[in-house]
């Protein structure tokens, strides 16, 4: 079995409330944030890779009304967010040694990946990795799930996919592939032994 992880919000924490909280303290200037940076489009062209860390930030101090350079100390705070989620590397490593193969599949900023994967050692349990801001797709469009099976070798009928945003598992079921939404790490090891992917 090929199972496929998400990362943001499975192997790592992303709470993006939690850090806008932590960096600004005006209750409005929290929503502003909130709806004109991490929901605004540019969040989704910097996942996709297309937008310039540089441009994004002038964009957003424009539109927020925040200084520049408090735009680019939030943007700077993302990636040391990314914590581990012990227990979804854990069960990683367990889905390993039972001989599946495993592989992760994320929409991440090009800041962040760099960081995930110079300060993380859980590199070693996958076999391949599609992230969207190196090959600018992003989930939930299926072209993101037809390059994870084409580049890999991957049939969708052997392949289960875990991510904890709902919308991002349709595309995939539609290619075949087993989906798991995900909750917690022991949920997640559930619904795994229920399908197949974990003995």
């Amino acid at each position: 079995m090929n199972v496929v992880f998400d990362l943001g919000g499975v192997v790592v924490c992303w709470k993006p409330d939690v850090l806008i909280a932590a960096s600004f303290d005006d209750a409005a200037t929290r929503t502003r944030v909130r709806r004109e940076i991490i929901d605004h489009a540019d969040w989704l062209a910097l996942d996709r890779g297309v937008l310039p860390k540089s441009e994004a930030v002038l964009r957003a101090a424009l539109r927020t009304g925040l200084a520049v350079a408090a735009v680019e100390t939030f943007l700077d705070s993302v990636p040391p967010a990314l914590t581990v989620v012990p227990e979804t590397v854990a069960l990683m490593r367990r889905v390993r040694a039972q001989g599946h193969r495993l592989y992760c599949l994320s929409n991440m900023q090009q800041a962040s990946i760099a960081w995930l994967e110079r300060e993380h050692d859980y590199w070693d349990v996958f076999d391949g990795a599609v992230i969207s801001s190196r090959i600018h797709l992003i989930k939930p469009e299926p072209a993101i799930y037809a390059h994870l099976l084409q580049s890999f070798g991957l049939r969708g009928e052997e392949t289960v996919f875990i991510d904890d945003t709902a919308i991002n598992l349709p595309p995939a079921q539609a290619f075949g592939i087993k989906t798991v939404h995900f909750e917690n790490a022991a949920q997640c090891e559930r619904a795994l032994r229920f399908i197949g992917g974990l003995d």
